[in-house]
């Protein structure tokens, strides 16, 4: 059914964004950032010229508009997933992006960032590699501070707080006007710095900066979210009741979190604190409960038991960046050896998708997408993108990430290579 159709043409090298999309793309960010009233610090920038590699954590669409905004008068080239902009390649190309399939190992979007380097350019990456789930830092490549050297030039960091909170990736129907957030522009390495520094210095250094947690900071600097469905979606990542332990039974309305298993329900608060309605609160803070279901996955890998089961999955694929193609029918299971889809189309052509432990740190899930979908796990090769949608609810894609994760570190260590904190 894909065949014959045009891949996305990855080796077309990125371009300067043109000057009449520069004045759009300042007329978009700059209010938000009044709206918000974000407060931008920016610490040791004051000769801070391009070229550099500009490194930001990945909270909402917001961290774009904030990096937009804090290189003023410049437009980084950013790295980006087609899946952001289908049906608008020209724009895609217009504004300079670099074009990758997520978590893949692509030479090519490599060399064009060294492109962007010669040329004096600013490379924008969310080394994430996708919003973060629940506000709190998601693994890093432990290839990040190689290609820092590789690249040769200051290395910049740009973390923002508080976009999680205004428009968390669990419930992307609206945002919240939070006000005021933040964000800290820093000069982490100049050039000579990273040329001294070996790759596992550069790699803490890195770590140390990306240490982040929306909801600590919520509360601590008193940023209250009064809207009444401020908990409407956070099923999608607490998805396991700490009280009973059910999987999957996890229900949400208003600002109330309920166990339909158990019936326990947690209400939260205008600072995005949890509070159980009657007895003991298991967690108060939303990280700790999300960390406490990644304990348990941990053990399932650790004993060899984790799977999903067989899952009935449709897919879409995305050849290139004009729309998704419906691919077929079939079934999916995430177990210990990685990811294996099968499915066959209208026409009685078998698909497959094999994506082994090793060749997965992490996975790009996404919730109700598009609002007229289901939740789906994406996963990549070179030349294709399948959006895969279990069916049913017996299942989780916040798990699938949690397990993809927990299954590469499990691996490294077999491997005699274990992870270091906070990399992948």
């Amino acid at each position: 059914m894909t065949d014959n159709v045009k891949r996305f043409d990855m080796a077309k090298p990125p371009r300067k964004c043109f000057f009449l999309f520069r004045i759009l793309l300042w007329l978009l960010c700059f209010p938000s950032l009044l709206l918000h009233r974000t407060k931008l610090v920016k610490i040791g920038m004051e000769d801070v010229k391009p070229p550099y590699f500009l490194l930001g954590n990945h909270n909402a669409f917001m961290d774009m508009k904030v990096s937009i905004a804090a290189n003023f008068p410049h437009i980084p080239n950013y790295v980006v997933a087609i899946d952001g902009y289908i049906g608008r390649e020209w724009l895609l190309r217009a504004i300079g992006c670099i074009c990758k399939r997520k978590f893949t190992n692509d030479t090519l979007s490599v060399r064009h960032m060294i492109r962007v380097a010669k040329s004096g350019g600013i490379i924008g990456l969310y080394p994430e590699a996708r919003y973060s789930l629940c506000g709190t830092t998601a693994p890093l490549p432990d290839s990040l501070g190689q290609f820092c050297k590789m690249l040769g030039i200051p290395v910049v960091v740009l973390i923002c707080h508080g976009h999680h909170i205004n428009h968390p990736f669990w419930n992307t129907r609206k945002e919240r006007k939070v006000a005021p957030t933040e964000a800290t522009m820093k000069l982490l390495f100049t050039a000579e710095q990273v040329k001294k520094l070996s790759v596992d210095e550069i790699n803490q250094a890195l770590v140390h900066e990306f240490q982040y947690d929306d909801f600590r900071w919520q509360l601590e600097n008193k940023i209250a979210v009064k809207d009444p469905d401020r908990a409407v979606g956070l099923e999608k990542i607490l998805y396991q009741c700490p009280h009973c332990g059910k999987e999957f039974r996890m229900t949400s309305s208003g600002s109330t979190l309920t166990c339909a298993n158990c019936g326990k329900s947690w209400e939260m608060s205008i600072y995005g604190q949890l509070k159980t309605v009657s007895g003991e609160t298991e967690f108060s803070h939303i990280p700790d409960w999300y960390e406490w279901e990644r304990s348990n996955v941990q053990k399932e890998v650790a004993n060899g038991s984790y799977s999903s089961g067989i899952l009935d999955v449709t897919v879409e694929s995305l050849p290139n960046a004009k729309r998704f193609i419906p691919l077929g029918s079939g079934t999916m299971i995430h177990d210990m050896n990685g990811f294996h889809v099968r499915i066959t189309s209208e026409d009685g052509t078998v698909y497959t998708m094999e994506k082994p432990v090793p060749s997965l740190y992490s996975c790009h899930i996404e919730y109700l997408y598009l609002f007229k979908h289901g939740d789906c796990v994406d996963l990549n090769t070179l030349e294709d993108t399948w959006y895969t949608y279990p069916k049913g609810s017996d299942f989780s894609v916040t798990k699938m990430a949690l397990a993809t994760e927990e299954l590469y570190y499990d691996y490294k260590r077999k491997q005699g290579t274990p992870c270091k904190e906070g990399l992948a």
